[in-house]
């Protein structure tokens, strides 16, 4: 069980909750149904403080529903619950989320420790002021070659799901669904997250793109991948046998 990440606020996935709590999970979403129901009876309560709306891909490649707990839902699960079963959830996502918090308070200063170790980037004002004194002198200096680069390229080594999928002989379907299965990505709001363990590891960006439906426009974000995170796709279905057709060819030709 991990925590995800749903527009910057940590969340449970509802059926790692109803694991948690030996409860089936279309139990635990009917109770679910249920708070929200009443939750938005109030005018000052808003559902999605505690419960999110949101879907995943089943092993059969069934889209169901399911909800994104924040930390605010799971204490109101637990609060419905009482005894040993009540009190073992409180430890629990009371321990998950604040582990995270402490991973998120320290992480600025374990990057910069290990930013001075192996750039020897300095730690103290004085220092990092020369440091973007000397930066801006070479800025200036290459600033038409930096230019014209960013008038000619836009995020250069991003590839597709679609590009990455092809090399396999696989459609970008076929590929998301691998993915959802071992874990890797999951469906929220329409589109493709990583999960939590994965964010950070530079394996993806997300590009905006215009849309335009029913004449009405917007932006939505696609996730792409970079090379590291394409490398990171190979290495992955390179576990499970799966490899790419030029490599099956070579393997069929020894």
């Amino acid at each position: 069980m991990e925590l995800l990440n749903f527009e910057g606020q940590d969340v449970l996935d509802s059926r790692d909750v109803a694991e948690m709590i030996s409860k089936d999970h279309k139990h635990l979403m009917r109770d679910i149904r249920l708070y929200t129901k009443d939750l938005e009876d109030s005018p000052k309560l808003d559902p999605h403080q505690f419960f999110i709306p949101s879907t995943y891909t089943s092993k059969q490649g069934k889209v169901l529903p399911n909800y994104l707990l924040t930390k605010q839902g799971c204490e109101f699960v637990a609060n419905k619950m009482t005894g040993k079963k009540g009190n073992q959830f409180t430890a629990q996502y009371v321990s998950l989320f604040n582990s995270m918090k402490k991973t998120i308070e320290t992480a600025p200063q374990e990057i910069l420790n290990k930013l001075h170790r192996e750039w020897n980037v300095p730690t103290t004002l004085s220092g990092a002021l020369q440091l973007a004194a000397n930066q801006q002198i070479q800025l200036e200096k290459q600033k038409p070659k930096v230019d014209y680069y960013d008038s000619q390229m836009k995020n250069p080594g991003l590839m597709t799901t679609t590009e990455i999928a092809k090399d396999f002989g696989w459609s970008a379907s076929k590929l998301n669904k691998w993915l959802a299965a071992h874990h890797i990505i999951y469906k929220q709001g329409g589109h493709w997250v990583l999960y939590q363990k994965y964010c950070g590891e530079g394996y993806t960006q997300y590009e905006p793109f215009a849309y335009k439906k029913n004449n009405r426009q917007g932006i939505r974000n696609n996730l792409k991948w970079t090379q590291k995170g394409r490398k990171f796709i190979y290495d992955k279905l390179a576990e499970h046998d799966i490899h790419p057709t030029v490599e099956q060819l070579d393997l069929l030709e020894m």
